[in-house]
């Protein structure tokens, strides 16, 4: 991470000055350096930063502009200052109205992908802000961290084996529990979409699943879709539309970086994370359009189109949790375009049947600059789901309300389950903001994270 955090101020530790829109004024800045942020334009912008002159050329401090409040992820704007100021060591000067999330913020600003030789931002010394939650800043860290780095890594070294290791990597980190069920073994342990979908992949598909937490504890339950490659089978992609596809598990590396979370809280919960991960391929074995494929649950889905396929593994695995009556079922994939037509990627959208837990995660992500959105599961559209030989087709005719008709198809196949929730994530930044580069980005899960440390801690 090239961002540190240290509890004491060294002799050589240089004041960061956070200053609001018409505050300048009364920002406390010397008057030369008053002087100075003026000549340069600075009006106290969100994200802008200019560094203060010393003596002799030495550097004085810096100012952080802080804007007017009203940008959604304002709370993470102090990551401009992980790119923007040199190497060295810093404190901020005035108290940031949120401590945790000055910090935070700055560490998110500051991550680059390095695995393949790209150059890390200048590595910086803070004091961690006064009142803030020092072990909380560094697992919501690792865990956004963890999931930037398995959706940046390409197809190539990120296949359902890579996949399978760093979950195991991560159990390993924190004492949980991990099981396989791979290749043939998926028909004869009853998961037949997740097998259908991976088959024609040289590495086979496999049901990943981690257990963590004492037996008797609340059952939480995540479920992430991990399509390594999404070529779309043979309804086949184009060129344009495959060269973001090793994101397509994004999902499983959200739920990863929420697993982290919560067992470096040592939430007190029964954790378990299903991530059926598959690459979606083109052989001769690869399903087609037209096949009938049973599910888990006994519902059997005509195929309307092979790269529809991601509501296919994450409908067997959540037939799967859902068996054992989870107090909270969450799963979460990089499902539709339709998502991103509607919302745009900033906005992932949610879907639900409990309003106390669509209303309490509104307000939590609006407190921890992790917006989402939620969406109507309006069940007139199930109909469009309809197969004239099959239970239900895997996608509608129309190709109106794509992401509201993938969640109704995901909801036939949970009904014991307390709450269930999906996410319909894009898990990339397409442009650079101060808290995120262009890349694989963490979405939802710090706001899911702080509902359940809410609900359970």
């Amino acid at each position: 991470m090239p961002v540190t955090f240290v509890e004491a101020k060294s002799e050589n530790a240089l004041p960061i000055h956070l200053v609001g829109e018409e505050g300048l004024e009364r920002s406390g800045l010397a008057p030369a350096h008053l002087a100075w942020a003026e000549a340069n334009g600075f009006l106290g912008q969100a994200e802008r930063v200019v560094v203060l002159p010393g003596e002799g050329g030495q550097i004085a401090g810096a100012v952080l502009g802080t804007g007017n409040g009203r940008d959604p992820f304002a709370l993470l704007q102090t990551g401009a200052l992980a790119t923007k100021l040199p190497a060295g060591d810093w404190y901020f000067a005035n108290p940031p109205a949120d401590p945790d999330h000055a910090a935070i913020g700055l560490a998110l600003g500051g991550y680059s992908f390095t695995r393949y030789g790209r150059k890390q931002s200048p590595m910086l010394s803070l004091v961690v802000p006064q009142g803030a939650d020092r072990a909380r800043i560094a697992r919501t860290v690792d865990g956004v961290y963890l999931a930037r780095d398995l959706i940046n890594t390409p197809a190539s070294d990120m296949g359902p084996d890579a996949l399978e290791a760093a979950v195991r990597s991560l159990a390993a980190n924190h004492g949980a529990d991990v099981s396989v069920i791979l290749g043939d073994e998926l028909l004869a342990k009853n998961f037949p979409m997740i097998h259908a979908v991976g088959r024609a992949a040289e590495q086979a598909p496999r049901l990943i699943d981690l257990s963590w937490g004492q037996q008797g504890a609340p059952k939480v339950t995540l479920v992430g879709k991990g399509v390594c490659f999404d070529t779309g089978g043979l309804d086949i992609k184009p060129a344009s539309g495959m060269l973001l596809m090793k994101k397509d598990m994004g999902g499983a590396a959200n739920v990863l970086g929420l697993a982290s979370m919560i067992m470096a809280a040592r939430l007190p919960v029964r954790l378990r994370v299903l991530i059926p991960a598959v690459e979606n391929a083109i052989a001769g074995n690869a399903f087609r359009p037209g096949d009938v494929l049973q599910s888990r649950k006994g519902i059997t889905v005509e195929i309307g189109n092979t790269d529809a396929e991601g509501r296919l593994v994450l409908a067997d695995a959540l037939s799967l949790a859902d068996e054992e009556t989870p107090q909270m079922l969450i799963d979460m994939a990089t499902l539709t375009g339709a998502a991103r037509v509607a919302l745009g990627p900033d906005l992932p959208p949610f879907y639900t049947d409990d309003d106390a837990f669509a209303d309490e995660l509104a307000s939590l992500s609006r407190a921890v600059a992790d917006p989402v959105w939620r969406m109507p599961l309006w069940k007139p559209y199930s109909a469009k789901l309809f197969s004239r030989i099959a239970d239900m087709n895997n996608v509608t005719s129309d190709g109106f309300a794509g992401s509201v008709t993938a969640a109704l198809f995901l909801k036939r196949f949970v009904e014991k389950a307390q709450t269930w929730a999906h996410f319909d994530v894009f898990g990339w930044s397409p442009v650079d903001r101060p808290h995120c580069p262009i890349g694989g980005e963490a979405q939802a899960i710090r706001a899911l994270d702080r509902l359940l440390a809410q609900r359970y801690a």
